[in-house]
């Protein structure tokens, strides 16, 4: 073990020794430029951001989020969001512009799409520094091996 340099734990994450840590360490210049819609920034303060970009009818498609109530802010665009629960069998749905905000409940299943001819983005951010995204057509539909056909024509 090396010796004289603190083990510093945030949220149960390594972190800086406090010595050390600057403002930029709690700054993101770059929110500005889109990017890889599969990259998010973690910080080990407890919370997780994410810019989602849209193209003209784009789909973020049905998934979960275990571990984190997610809130989603239009910054462009107009999104179609919504999100499902299992008892009571519901839909909850709304139609997003630039400012709104829309909660996802940790935990439930959630989509968000561009109802838009132009370009959409939005920020997304969590309650958990673990982002941990489930897709469901990914992951029932994916596996491997795959899930017998007779247990999806039963279910779906």
């Amino acid at each position: 073990m090396l010796k004289n340099i603190p083990t510093v734990f945030v949220n149960g994450k390594f972190s800086k020794d406090p010595a050390t840590v600057t403002a930029n360490d709690f700054f993101f210049p770059r929110l500005n430029v889109p990017r890889n819609t599969a990259a998010s920034l973690n910080y080990t303060l407890g919370i997780s951001l994410a810019r989602l970009d849209f193209a003209p009818h784009g789909l973020n498609p049905p998934h979960t989020h275990p571990r984190g109530t997610e809130l989603l802010v239009v910054m462009e665009g107009t999104l179609f969001v919504g999100f499902v629960t299992s008892n009571p069998k519901k839909i909850f749905t709304k139609v997003l512009s630039k400012g709104e905000f829309f909660v996802f409940p940790i935990g439930l299943i959630h989509f968000q799409s561009n109802i838009g001819q132009t370009n959409a983005f939005a920020f997304a951010s969590l309650r958990n520094q673990n982002l941990t995204l489930i897709t469901i057509a990914n992951t029932v539909f994916g596996s491997n091996p795959p899930i017998n056909p007779d247990v999806l024509a039963k279910a779906f």
